[in-house]
């Protein structure tokens, strides 16, 4: 069968500021923290610099997220803290950080009606670890007591610019079409991770210690997690993070 997303890959190639001027709404998943929301800048600026316009969104349980999911182009679920496991079936370890339950449940909520209606998402860090449990897979809740074998340091004592580690990117796969490199540098800031795929998503990019660094969808047209931050990166002008927010943002505004 003909692989619809690599074949269309080319058309999401085009100049920033969208289709014949259009700009795409872009939706940013937001943190609570004291009853208030907040997103770092760095989303903000990298999807304004891909020409989208970006919307902050407010972590409504409940009504609203068909509303939300009708409105924005693309979604952009950003970076945080730890994820509820009971949502993937398991009770809280000792190295589980800090969570945020009405976030965990509106961004699931949200992933889940973008895909239906096959709008593209884009998740980073955390945002892959929420989409890839709103589909049916699960996580590490800590990966330095869980995961077995020697690992790199993934909460990188660097600045958020330095690319810390590598990651080896899948041949064939869309991320591999979109930065054109089998290995790149990327920074890393979690120590939850991906442990099992969803149905219909094949792992992208992998770390040299075998963590999952990227993910996607097999059926969609864009619907992407990766583990590190890119938002970050492009203040370097980083080569990889660009092409990925420009694939995103054009992905969005077609």
């Amino acid at each position: 069968m003909k692989d619809t997303r690599i074949t269309s890959i080319q058309s999401l190639y085009i100049s920033p500021g969208g289709v014949f001027g259009i700009k795409a709404v872009i939706g940013v998943s937001s943190n609570i923290k004291e009853d208030l929301l907040s997103v770092p800048m760095s989303n903000v600026r990298a999807i304004t610099q891909f020409g989208g316009v970006p919307i902050v969104l407010p972590n409504l349980v409940g009504d609203g997220i068909t509303e939300i999911a009708n409105t924005i182009n693309g979604l952009l679920l950003t970076g945080g803290g730890d994820i509820d496991p009971t949502l993937f079936g398991e009770e809280p370890l000792p190295g589980l950080g800090n969570i945020v339950p009405e976030r965990d449940l509106f961004e699931m909520a949200l992933v889940q009606k973008m895909l239906e209606l096959n709008k593209p998402v884009l998740g980073i860090c955390r945002g892959a670890q929420i989409m890839s449990i709103a589909m049916g897979g699960d996580m590490y809740q800590d990966i330095y007591s869980q995961k077995d074998g020697p690992l790199l340091q993934h909460e990188q004592q660097a600045p958020n610019w330095h690319g810390s580690h590598f990651v080896e990117v899948t041949v064939g796969s869309l991320l591999r079409k979109i930065v054109g490199m089998e290995k790149f540098k990327v920074n890393s800031y979690h120590h939850q991770a991906l442990r099992n795929m969803p149905a219909g998503f094949i792992v992208s990019g992998v770390a040299s210690d075998g963590v999952i660094e990227a993910f996607e969808s097999t059926k969609h047209l864009f619907v992407m997690g990766i583990q590190w931050h890119p938002e970050s990166l492009l203040t370097k002008g980083d080569a990889s993070s660009c092409a990925i927010f420009q694939a995103f943002m054009n992905a969005c505004m077609k």
